[in-house]
């Protein structure tokens, strides 16, 4: 289906699950070209350039981006340079060779005042530079008029790198107690999700067909939840398979609100995303994010 697919930033955590699941997929024939930061540098526009006029692939998956959300108010021509910049570039040498582009965005490009689900219809909003940033990426891919998929996505973790998962993890075997913020709401979604929902739309994907989609585990939950859930899918598993006990226990993990827990860069109150886009138009669903919390539990290094 594709005879050669470029793959960016794969010692991200979309990244290296996509990579991952391109080795284990015996449907995808082709070459798979994977490059990482020092492979291909994002900041470097004439590099993107060159890369691909040599690789000249059918096409490209980006998922390299600019993620330091906080570090990104002080950082806004670095988060410019790869959130935005980079994929407009990535976009038009793609039309130039024909290619089709895959490129991910986030959930923060909303405001989070709205009541339920953001579709993708609702008028993006983005709080923070980082949100910013990823939208001007959306905007510059549109812009260039080629064949594109957008994926937006949200709260993204995983078995492999630096994400909430391993963060809470490590502070719940050193700490008694944790204090989490309660009042931020949206939908953890698993590195794996993701890349086993692109693989099926991959195989999925029409000619005509073209655009944004969200992309998230189902359901909602808050930053409070999430890190309750994974100490209670991690002490049930710990049970059976000898893994090291941890110190704190549901109970003791506090809500608190997002005022007691100030940050550089202000995040939306609700950020669930509606999903039926993606399952109207590709028939894919993803799992729902508690189910996709233990299957991600069990591939912990």
């Amino acid at each position: 289906m594709y005879k050669k697919i470029l793959l960016t930033g794969v010692n991200g955590q979309v990244g290296h699950a996509l990579q991952g699941a391109f080795t284990n997929d015996a449907l995808l024939s082709g070459v798979v070209i994977c490059l990482d930061r020092s492979q291909l540098d994002l900041t470097d526009q004439d590099a993107i350039r060159r890369v691909i006029q040599a690789v000249k692939p059918d096409l490209i998956i980006n998922p390299a981006a600019y993620t330091a959300v906080d570090k990104a108010e002080s950082e806004p021509e670095l988060a410019y340079a790869i959130n935005a910049t980079a994929p407009q570039i990535l976009a038009e040498e793609a039309a130039k060779v024909g290619a089709k582009l895959i490129h991910f965005s986030t959930d923060y490009v909303y405001s989070g005042t709205k009541v339920g689900t953001y579709t993708e219809d609702d008028v993006p909003q983005p709080l923070s530079v980082y949100g910013k940033s990823k939208l001007a990426g959306e905007d510059a891919i549109r812009s260039v008029g080629l064949q594109h998929l957008i994926f937006r996505t949200s709260w993204i973790y995983g078995a492999y790198g630096k994400n909430f998962l391993k963060t809470i993890l490590r502070l719940a075997a050193d700490r008694d107690e944790l204090r989490i913020v309660a009042d931020q709401f949206g939908a953890p979604t698993s590195s794996h999700s993701i890349a086993d929902a692109v693989l099926n739309v991959m195989m999925r994907w029409q000619n005509e067909v073209t655009g944004t989609y969200h992309l998230v585990n189902a359901g909602q939950t808050s930053w409070h939840g999430f890190a309750t859930a994974i100490v209670e899918e991690y002490t049930r598993i710990q049970r059976y398979r000898g893994w090291p006990q941890l110190k704190v226990v549901p109970k003791n993990i506090h809500a608190i609100t997002t005022q007691e827990y100030p940050t550089p860069a202000i995040r939306p109150a609700n950020s669930s995303l509606d999903c039926a886009k993606l399952a109207r138009d590709f028939s894919v669903n993803l799992p729902n994010w508690r189910d996709a919390l233990i299957a991600e539990l069990q591939i912990l290094d």
